[in-house]
């Protein structure tokens, strides 16, 4: 992958490349060609944080991934404090979109990888009416991952898209990564649901002022024990030790 000369900020021990916008980032995700170069690129928010504290090889993953970018507000506000000027939220669920919408230029192969077999398909379906060369797609549902390293390998892939949550999909993807370096990964969490329709997102409003937590919430009050383990965060930011 390109190297950034934007130098990563750790927080709590995490590194994260301090973007100021979607195109700096996806600069360094393409080369000088305009192709895309292999690597890993991962969404860095405050829960991911919070587990790098408890999980060591959760820390390792994010420290070793090429390009680490701020997906969540809490993060954007610590970076901002560290590096003294405005950064931007980086929404995953978007930028993966970005990722293939470019790729589409060199027919780069796409494997998508994730969700129930339902949603995948749907997702494989909308992507390649986009013109995205989607070569393979699979379900998460799988015992064994070498149905996942044969398919990269048969299908030639070039990006593979992992949907499976964090940080299972960031651990499958270093996991992969040792046997097919020569891709570009990206963990996307539930953004399969979103793109064939069957999770809303939070409306525009909502996105712009930063209060998408709040709408995901009380679409689903069961998160409420997740938002709260969040109050860790906020705690170490108050008292500056991120």
């Amino acid at each position: 992958m390109t190297e950034t000369n934007i130098a990563p900020v750790k927080l709590a021990g995490v590194k994260v490349h301090p973007f100021a916008s979607v195109d700096e980032l996806l600069n360094c995700v393409f080369n000088s060609d305009g192709e895309i170069s292999p690597g890993m690129a991962v969404a860095v928010n405050p829960e991911k944080v919070l587990k790098s504290l408890e999980d060591e090889e959760t820390k390792a993953i994010l420290n070793g991934a090429t390009i680490t970018y701020a997906d969540g507000i809490g993060v954007v506000k610590a970076l901002e404090r560290k590096v003294d000027r405005k950064l931007t939220k980086i929404a995953g669920c978007e930028l993966w979109l970005d990722v293939l919408n470019r790729s589409k230029n060199y027919h780069s192969k796409v494997l998508l990888v994730g969700a129930r077999a339902e949603v995948v398909k749907k997702s494989a379906e909308i992507l390649l009416s986009r013109g995205i060369n989607v070569v393979h797609y699979m379900d998460g549902y799988f015992s064994d991952e070498q149905v996942v390293l044969k398919a990269i390998e048969k299908h030639q892939a070039q990006i593979v898209i992992v949907a499976q949550g964090s940080p299972r999909q960031e651990k499958l993807i270093n996991r992969l990564q040792q046997v097919h370096p020569k891709v570009f990964y990206m963990g996307v969490g539930g953004s399969f649901d979103v793109l064939a329709g069957h999770v809303k997102r939070a409306p525009a409003l909502w996105i712009k002022y930063n209060v998408e937590w709040l709408y995901r919430l009380l679409a689903e009050p069961k998160r409420i024990i997740r938002q709260f383990k969040l109050l860790k965060y906020v705690y170490l930011y108050l008292l500056n030790r991120l």
